[in-house]
């Protein structure tokens, strides 16, 4: 079953990096639960809240990633402010190139940076069936980046879809929806 799982996985991941999903409508006829004015606004604090993250404390070597997040990634993690609010925040670099190595990377980090992807605990009964989680990406220069019908990939992003953020996510073991706890 962990298999199958891990598999539908890679072809859902490798399916949004080619482009050929743009993500479809809810399952349940609503409107998507993300991009909205209020989604917008949080991350746009939570990117002001961010600043300096290249220099947090807890953060990782540059490792390889998987589709959609760039072929290298560099994870931190810190507790932020936002709107007067304790979150805790994985912040993860995503970056590629043509024929980028860690040397090249190594030497011109933001040469590469493709986007910043966030993810944020927040408050209890935010989304209770996805551990409150809220997602974001983020282009090199903190703007809120868009998918192909132009909603803002801010909030529960694809919640209640077969791809997405959420979906990938649900994959990763313990329950927790972090897969760095699983390596």
């Amino acid at each position: 079953m962990r298999l199958k799982l891990v598999l539908s996985a890679l072809a859902t991941v490798a399916l949004i990096a080619t482009g050929i999903v743009i993500f479809p409508a809810c399952s349940s006829g609503t409107d998507m639960p993300f991009g909205e004015q209020e989604d917008i606004d949080f991350a746009n604090a939570l990117w002001s809240s961010m600043s300096g993250y290249h220099g947090w404390k807890l953060a990782s070597d540059f490792y390889p990633g998987v589709s959609p997040h760039g072929m290298f990634l560099r994870m931190y993690y810190n507790v932020v402010n936002v709107n007067g609010t304790a979150y805790h925040v994985i912040v993860k670099d995503n970056f590629g190139g043509e024929g980028l190595d860690l040397e090249m990377l190594a030497e011109s980090p933001g040469k590469y940076l493709m986007a910043v992807t966030a993810m944020l605990q927040r408050e209890a009964a935010y989304d209770a069936d996805n551990n409150d989680w809220f997602w974001v990406k983020y282009g090199p220069d903190g703007t809120i980046d868009q998918n192909d019908q132009g909603m803002s990939l801010a909030g529960r992003v694809a919640k209640g879809m077969d791809m997405g953020c959420i979906a990938c996510h649900l994959t990763a073991g313990g329950g927790d929806y972090l897969f760095f706890n699983d390596m």
